[in-house]
């Protein structure tokens, strides 16, 4: 009769473990959204304040006194740069509130799908005891009785994962590097953090100086991120391997693509500037 109550004692348990971190996942999915709707409205005043900068300097030009319009409009002029100037920094600050808030998602997320895991674990082994069909294992739950690398990783927050290949590569261990955003893809393929992984992992076959590899590898951003804040860079990787490649047409062909597609990044200044070093 005991070995009955199992089940529901275990139940309880793990519900009331994953409970605070369930709260704390919706609070944090409330606290993204609104972060988002207040990047797009900085985003969009942003975009106002370059236009009517833009206007104010084509009046500028296009007026026949232009040394008295530039007099009286050098005032609004600075004005509006300055704004730019804040704006930018509020949007910029809001970006960084915005990943720090996706990795606790990450994170929290993860946590909940380990004590789920966990609760699963547990039900399955007490069934068995209570049917006798089973011995009870002296193993500690979650874990698994080969020694993959993927086992390391288990347990551990996707944030920190993601910190320590990312640290890897910053020290220049780039196979290290390499083994650790693999890892983590594996382990998290759908956390805000998986196009950066796979964006490093071609990073990390270039500094490699595997630029086939690379390619493939930033490829994969493009097909699988396509609206990640990595496309941009992945695509101007790509023409910078097949520039070392020595293909300079498919190299042409990818920078124009940043050019086109990504008008007004520092990614499309640096395609640029490359072309013209083609030309030459």
């Amino acid at each position: 009769m005991t070995i009955k109550l199992f089940p529901a004692i275990a139940g309880c348990l793990f519900l009331m473990a994953a409970c605070a971190p369930q709260s704390e996942l919706v609070k944090i999915n409330t606290d993204l959204s609104a972060l988002r709707g207040e990047r797009a409205a900085t985003k969009a005043q942003l975009q106002e304040l370059r236009k009517r900068l833009d206007a104010l300097d084509a009046n500028i030009s296009g007026t026949v006194d232009a040394q008295k319009v530039m007099a009286d409009s050098g005032a609004r002029s600075d004005q509006l740069a300055t704004d730019i100037q804040l704006v930018q920094g509020k949007l910029e600050e809001n970006n960084f509130h915005i990943t720090e808030l996706a990795q606790k998602l990450d994170d929290k997320s993860a946590k909940i799908s380990e004590l789920t895991a966990r609760t699963e674990e547990l039900e399955a082994k007490v069934n068995q005891l209570s049917s006798g069909t089973g011995t009870l294992s002296t193993a500690p739950l979650g874990t698994a009785p080969n020694s993959d690398k993927k086992t390391a990783l288990k347990g551990r927050e996707p944030s920190e994962a993601y910190r320590q290949a990312k640290n890897d590569f910053d020290m220049g261990n780039f196979d290290l590097a390499l083994d650790g955003f693999q890892n983590y893809l594996s382990l998290f393929p759908d956390t805000s953090l998986a196009a950066a992984a796979q964006y490093w992992i071609g990073e990390c076959y270039s500094s490699k100086k595997e630029f086939t590899r690379a390619i493939e590898a930033f490829q994969k951003v493009i097909t699988s991120y396509p609206r990640s804040d990595k496309a941009p860079g992945a695509k101007l990787k790509i023409g910078l391997s097949y520039l070392n490649e020595k293909n300079a047409a498919k190299a042409r062909e990818y920078l124009n693509r940043v050019i086109k597609e990504h008008p007004g990044t520092t990614e499309a200044e640096i395609a640029k500037d490359r072309i013209n070093k083609i030309r030459e």
